[in-house]
């Protein structure tokens, strides 16, 4: 089964669902205030680190002459979610 396989991405490719559980038991053992600056750390590393990999994402594709496929955008962004919804009901 290809089940314990994409288990094993998302852990690697996702840590946040690994770490919630990890670092949440331990702050609620103790206070409130620990829940607090946990969920906060959490939150403000998981939206920075989202934003400096977008904006490295956006200053790469720069360098590509990507101007005449612009027109083709929503056309290329239907394909990907088609294709993803498509392997998602095959159980790809």
């Amino acid at each position: 089964s290809i089940t314990p396989w994409a288990l094993f991405v998302i852990f690697i490719l996702g840590p946040c669902e690994a770490l919630i559980p990890l670092l949440m038991y331990p702050a609620s053992r103790h206070s409130w205030w620990g829940i607090v600056a946990v969920v906060a750390a959490f939150a403000v590393t998981t939206i920075l680190t989202m934003m400096v990999i977008v904006h490295l994402a956006v200053r790469g594709l720069e360098r590509f002459p990507l101007a005449s496929a612009e027109r083709y955008s929503h056309a290329l962004a239907g394909a990907a979610l088609s294709l993803c919804g498509a392997g998602i009901v095959l159980g790809l």
